[in-house]
Parts: structure tokens; sequence; C-alpha cells
């Protein structure tokens, strides 16, 4: 227990040293205390009428139902509505299960019931309906028939097939059908309705109204998907930061700009250029896998190979214009007579046509027409390379020309030819023809005109190809190459058969897959499905003929059967394939 001086020294210290100055600080209202705060007030306050509504619209209490604050007012019908008519059972389930016994009057009544019943019931098909009670027993039902018998003004088979024309026909349905569409407006899909306009000074064409305008680039449509204040949104002006803007020049990649996110600290000029600069190659990748030897890469020599293309292409013009055949074109190239083109012909021939040709350019054109590699230019490179011999066919007169022995007039009267030596090759070269006949192909089949075969420009082929492998073990008395062991599968595998139909999932390797130079060189018949596989396969005659239909070429019975007899003399066991049928007829068609 606190002592006397204990408690008056505790009050000494709680009193009011300054009674006259207002103490600072909040003062706080009795009453409002935790003790208070805890305690629950009641009764409850009471929400006013007009928030209840909306809160049992947005915030209804548990098992209460929702009600739209407009019908919150609203009297409550539908609790007491019923819609409907009230049934009452027709019977009982106890007089269901025991009836009550029927009197004799009310089993005649369900007798005549019942009979009623089965009078409307359908009788079979071909026999009257018997009706029971209520006839005279001497009537046989079936047997008797009531009424008097009408006469129809026509049969069934008049009503499908009437006796009359098709046009009688359809001149009724014509009738029939326009006083329907007068008294119902419905006319027959797609006929065209008949407003009954005045068309003596409108065409079949002709439309009425304005036109819409139509703007075939979409602009409409744009306008009709985009609405105005996204449009105005996209055109209006986006106001972005500067310190935003060069961060994001500096870091993100920007249209038409080479991202550098180091030019601001690395000070060069515009045109400065890293790195080494490299010589360019001589040759190019299709030197490398053409294996084509320095002396003929064209890196480098564009601008002398276009030289000679227009060159080429100039020479085709003036010959096609100023002469009428190949022959005659090629007498005025020869001015020496002696049956070739060599270059001092060939630039006199450029200097008549106004073209003083370079030795650069005349050793390209020489190169470029020269495919023997003679040195001159015979009939056949002339017409390839220097006239458009598809447009100058050749006729029988210059055909027999051709293929003769030449003699001393087969050059222009005009040109003073050159005096050859008596010597045996010059001779010999006098009693040659121009063309041998196997080198004039039929512009068409079965025509007397012909157009000289052809020529390929072919790549010289390497004698000998350098690797890295040759120079392996390449000592004398060292170990023979080919008593090294193989790795890797062959190309040709004749170890697993392939199957007739080849799965996606099966990656096995059955030796029908495509070598390097079909990748590179895709045949035109590859694109269609049709591989090389599909020419050497025997095919029966019957198929073989149906090939050959399908591609266009017709041939006679006589000539097919000539055809079939000696490409199957030429294989062993007498099959025949697409390629070798293809080959014998070719031969046939050109004799």
């Amino acid at each position: 227990m606190m002592t006397l001086l204990e408690q008056h020294t505790s009050a000494w210290r709680r009193r009011n040293t300054f009674p006259h100055i207002k103490a600072a600080g909040k003062v706080v209202p009795l009453g409002e205390r935790a003790e208070a705060c805890l305690q629950e007030v009641t009764p409850r306050t009471a929400t006013p009428p007009v928030v209840r509504k909306f809160l049992n619209s947005t915030r209804p209490e548990a098992g209460v139902i929702r009600v739209f604050f407009g019908k919150a007012n609203d009297p409550d019908i539908a609790s007491t509505l019923v819609h409907g008519i009230s049934t009452r059972p027709s019977i009982t389930s106890g007089s269901l299960i025991n009836p009550q016994p029927l009197t004799r009057y009310q089993e005649r009544l369900r007798e005549l019931q019942e009979a009623v019943y089965d009078r409307k019931q359908r009788a079979p098909l071909g026999r009257s309906q018997a009706k029971g009670p209520g006839l005279p027993d001497w009537i046989d039902p079936e047997k008797t028939a009531f009424g008097v018998k009408s006469r129809l003004p026509c049969n069934a088979g008049e009503i499908i097939n009437p006796p009359k024309t098709a046009g009688q026909v359809e001149e009724e349905a014509q009738e029939g059908h326009e006083q329907y569409v007068r008294s119902h407006s419905s006319y027959f899909v797609g006929e065209r309705a008949d407003r009954r306009y005045n068309q003596s000074t409108y065409s079949k064409d002709s439309r009425f109204g304005v036109s819409t305008p139509h703007r075939n680039d979409g602009h409409n449509v744009s306008r009709s998907l985009q609405w105005l204040g996204d449009m105005q949104m996209n055109y209006s002006a986006k106001l972005v930061s500067k310190q935003c803007d060069d961060f994001r020049e500096r870091t993100q990649p920007q249209i038409g700009k080479v991202h550098d996110p180091i030019a601001d600290t690395l000070r060069v000029p515009a045109d400065h250029t890293f790195g080494v600069l490299l010589p360019p190659d001589k040759f190019g990748a299709g030197d490398l896998l053409h294996s084509t030897p320095p002396s003929e890469h064209v890196r480098g020599q564009d601008r002398r190979r276009a030289l000679v293309s227009a060159v080429r292409q100039h020479l085709k013009k003036a010959n096609f214009h100023n002469f009428a055949s190949l022959l005659q074109a090629f007498r005025h190239y020869d001015k020496k007579g002696q049956g070739k083109i060599d270059k001092e012909d060939l630039r006199d021939v450029c200097r008549q046509l106004n073209l003083d040709l370079s030795g650069d350019v005349l050793d390209g054109l020489m190169d470029y027409c020269d495919v023997d590699k003679d040195g001159l230019i015979n009939f056949l490179e002339f017409a390839n390379f220097l006239n458009w011999k598809d447009k100058m066919p050749i006729s029988k007169a210059e055909q027999r020309i051709l293929t003769r022995g030449r003699n001393a007039c087969s050059a222009p009267a005009n040109i003073q030819r050159v005096e050859l030596q008596s010597s045996g090759s010059e001779k010999q070269a006098w009693s040659e023809s121009l063309a041998k006949p196997e080198d004039l192909e039929p512009v068409e089949v079965g025509s007397t005109l012909k157009t000289p075969r052809t020529l390929c420009r072919t790549r010289a082929e390497s004698d000998r190809f350098v690797t890295t492998s040759s120079f392996i073990s390449a000592v004398v008395g060292g170990l023979s190459t080919t008593d090294y062991r193989t790795y890797g599968v062959p190309s040709a595998r004749t170890d697993l058969p392939a199957p007739r139909i080849k799965r996606i999932s099966d990656r096995t390797n059955y030796g029908d897959e495509a070598t390097a130079y079909d990748l590179l060189y895709p045949t035109l018949h590859s694109l269609f499905g049709v591989h090389e596989k599909h020419f050497f396969s025997p095919r029966s005659k019957d198929e073989m003929l149906q090939i050959f239909r399908n591609v266009g070429l017709r041939v006679s019975e006589q000539m097919f059967e000539e055809a079939w007899k000696l490409a199957s003399m030429r294989h062993p066991t007498g099959e025949v394939c697409v390629e070798s049928f293809r080959n014998v007829l070719k031969e046939l068609q050109a004799n």
C-alpha cells in the first residue's frame, strides 16, 4: 500500500504549475475510448430506402433476390401470378385399378363407340372396310358398292403424258406462268423482271440510276474500318523527350541507317572503311565447280563478253534484213571461197557494216563462234551463232548445194577470189560439202524445209584433277590408294532393294537419291515428278503408245510397229524403254 508521503509526493508532481496558460496538444473528448469503440451500438442505424434499392441491385444480401433499382418500388405480382388453366384429373388411380361394373346400357354404348372407331380405320389396298353392325345381314360389305359410278374426263396416263405436242405444252405453261406472275409477282430463278420500260432508246447493257463512286484501292473500306479518333491519333505528333530519342537512336536500329552503337565515341570520316582491302579473285564459284582452266576464267571479262554479244546481235540483224537465205549470207562472208570464214573475212564484213572492232573483241567473237577450235567458222557454226536460223529455213535447192561437193562457183560472182595453191589438202577441201545431211533437221515433222541442227558450246574438261588426296602417299614406292579401305555408303547399292512406297520417316539410303549434278542442274521433266529412272524403265507396247499419245506425238501404226521392233532388237532380252523407243523413232523420222 502507498504511504501517505508517497501519495502526497505523486499528487504534488501532477499539479498544474501554470493554471492560467492553456495546455498544448489535442483534447480527446470523453467517450471516444477503445471500450466505447468495441461496444455494439444498439439499435443499428437503418439504411434509407433510397439507398437500399441501389444496394439490392449491386450487393444484395445472402438469400435475397437481386432486384433492379428501377423496379424496387413495383408491386410484387410475379409471386401470385399463375399462368394457364387449372386441370382436373379425369380418372383416379383407384377407379383405374378397380373399375366399377358397367350396366347393360353402358356396355351397349361402349360397343357402338368401338364400332364407330373401327369404321374410321383404313382398309387394305383393294378391299373395302367391313362396316360392322348397322347394315342388313343380307348385304356383303366386301362385294357391295354404294353410290353412282362417275366417269372421269381423262385417265392417269393422259394426265402424265397428254396427247399434245411439246410446243402446245410449253405455250400453255408460259400462259399459266404469265398469269401467275401478274397475280403473285413470282418469277423463276434467274428470270429477268419485265417492268415494261420503253427500251427503244436503251441498249441491253444500259444501266439506270446514278453510279456509286467506287475505288479499287480499298480506300473506302479502310476509312470504314478505322475510326476518326484513331486516324487523328495516328496523324498527330507524338511528343518524346530528347533524352529518350537520343537513347533509342543509339541503341536500336533505325530504318535506312547503319546500327552503330559507338558512333558517339568513334570519330572517323563517313567514307572510312575498316579491315584489309583484298583484291577480287580471278575466278568464281562456277569456275571451281566446272574445274575451268585459268585461261578460260570469265571473271573480269564482263565488258568484253557484253561487246561480243552486242556485235553478234548486230550481225544477226544485218544478215536477216540483207540476205534471203543462210547460203547467200555465208557466200557473202566467205571472201576467199574456201568454204570457211577466217578472221580476215570476218573483219572485212564488219567494216562493211560500219563495225570497226578492236583486235581483242574480234578475237573474242572468233573464239565464241569457233566451236571445234580450228581457227575457222564453218557453215554450221555460222548459222548457229551469227544468224537467226529459225527464221531463215533452207529449201530443197539449197539443201542439194550444201550437201554436195563445193566447186569454184560457190563464192559470190562480185567478190574477187584469192588464188589457192594446188596442194593435196586444199584439193580435198574443195571436194568437201558445206554441211552433212545429218546436220540438217526438218523444221516440222513431214516438212521439206530444213534448218541446221543446234550446236552446244561445252566446257573443256580437265585431263587430270589435282586434289589434296592425290598428295597423300604420293611418293615413289608408296602404297596405292586402291588398297585403302572404302568408307561411307555407295551411290549405287545392290545390297538393299528399294521399297515400292517409301515412307517419310524412312531415312535409309537405297542408292536412288539424286546426285550433286542433279541438284545443281535439275531437269525440266523433274519439276513435273518425272525422273531419269522413269525413262529407262521397261514398258509394254500399249503403255508406250499411250505415253507418246499423251505428249501429243501422232505416228501411224506401221511406223510404231517398226520402231517397236527395232527398239526391242537393241536390247538383249527384248525390253523397250521410253528413251530407246524415242531414239529409234527419231532416226526413222529423220530418214
